[in-house]
């Protein structure tokens, strides 16, 4: 299992807090933001059991999924619907974002 997944999971219960300060104000965001932190955990539990090509293509589709989660709090707090995030939330975000950015492009050996 990639220690990564461990992350997700508590970025997934960030998220979920943070959807429904989002949800007051916007529901169809925050369903986004909850269909999105869910790709992110499918994805990367379907990319470890993978080989190849296929498990690089589950990684890219959880990273989309991951910046689209950050996304999603970002627009949030630029229309108002949110204030600050905790830093912590926010850093968990960017760790998913850089690991799974290097299981993706990092090159063969």
């Amino acid at each position: 299992m990639l220690r990564i997944y461990e992350v997700i999971l508590a970025m997934a219960a960030d998220a979920a807090g943070i959807a429904e300060q989002i949800e007051r104000r916007d529901s169809d965001l925050a369903r986004q933001m909850r269909r999105a932190t869910h790709s992110v955990a499918l994805n990367v539990a379907e990319g470890m059991g993978n080989h190849g090509g296929t498990k690089r293509q589950r990684y890219a589709s959880a990273l989309g999924s991951a910046r689209e989660v950050l996304a999603c709090v970002q627009v949030a707090q630029a229309m108002r619907y949110i204030g600050a995030v905790d830093a912590q939330a926010l850093d968990r975000m960017d760790h998913v974002i850089a690991t799974l950015g290097r299981l993706v492009y990092r090159r063969a050996s």
